[in-house]
């Protein structure tokens, strides 16, 4: 668990404009997240996250599957000291809190148990009609441990999450987007064409101010309102430096489109 050595590649990456998308490639295993897949994802997404031509992340699977949770054939005979030592999600798959973009994930059939945990590190989830989250880790004598005890309380509330963490509750896409757990609800053959078309309309945005509102934003998760007031106020002082943030405002004001330079 030192590091993967698998040379098959799990994942495919192309850019759309200002937009980068990451499309997990296991068919055969429905997505399962490996060791390898986990590597490759989080080399891609810092791949993105550096490239200066790149405003927004889109992470989407298969018509079938999302993903379909961790690799449990590959996890079955590990030892407390094979994950305590090898630094078991926190080496690979906590990459994604690395990013200070904005990462959308597009979701399709099965988003379960590390694939809920995986889109709900996303900041936005688009799902389509298919789309089904769990968190069924119940069902094998663990608990969902890449965040899932902690971002979907956070998402859904804490008697709609210790539903599903306890029962293995699925929902369906409309269930999910009622509970607040995705932002929005697509037909299946219209899924990545509205995700690249949110996140285009979003990279268009001055990238500095899209990572401060990113920033923020989570940091209403994590610290007392009065202390997340104080870093919005900060943030929001920090855009009057920022070339961009004149020239938004002068462009409203002369009623013509702005021209980012994202600095």
């Amino acid at each position: 668990m030192t590091g993967s050595t698998d040379s098959e590649v799990f994942i495919r990456t192309e850019k759309r404009g200002r937009v980068g998308l990451i499309t997990l490639d296991r068919p055969k295993q429905m997505n399962a997240l490996n060791d390898a897949l986990m590597d490759q994802l989080g080399a891609a997404l810092m791949t993105f996250e550096q490239d200066d031509q790149t405003g927004v992340i889109v992470i989407t699977g298969s018509q079938r599957a999302f993903a379909a949770g961790a690799d449990i054939a590959v996890m079955a005979d590990w030892s407390f000291a094979d994950v305590y030592c090898g630094n078991f999600i926190t080496r690979n798959w906590e990459t994604i809190r690395q990013v200070r973009k904005p990462v959308i994930a597009a979701v399709a059939g099965y988003a379960m148990g590390g694939g809920c945990e995986l889109a709900l590190a996303c900041d936005i989830i688009v799902a389509a009609e298919s789309a089904r989250f769990a968190l069924p880790e119940v069902k094998l004598a663990l608990l969902p441990g890449a965040g899932g005890t902690q971002r979907l309380p956070r998402a859904i509330g804490k008697a709609k999450a210790m539903d599903m963490c306890l029962s293995a509750r699925m929902l369906t896409a409309q269930e999910a987007d009622l509970y607040g757990l995705v932002s929005r609800v697509v037909p299946d053959d219209e899924l990545l064409e509205q995700s690249l078309k949110l996140a285009t309309t979003i990279a268009e945005f001055s990238l500095p101010a899209l990572m401060a509102i990113k920033t923020a934003v989570n940091r209403s998760y994590e610290a007392p309102l009065s202390e997340g007031l104080l870093f919005e106020r900060h943030a929001l002082y920090e855009r009057f430096a920022c070339e961009d943030s004149r020239e938004g405002m002068h462009a409203f004001l002369e009623k013509r489109e702005p021209d980012f330079k994202h600095c």
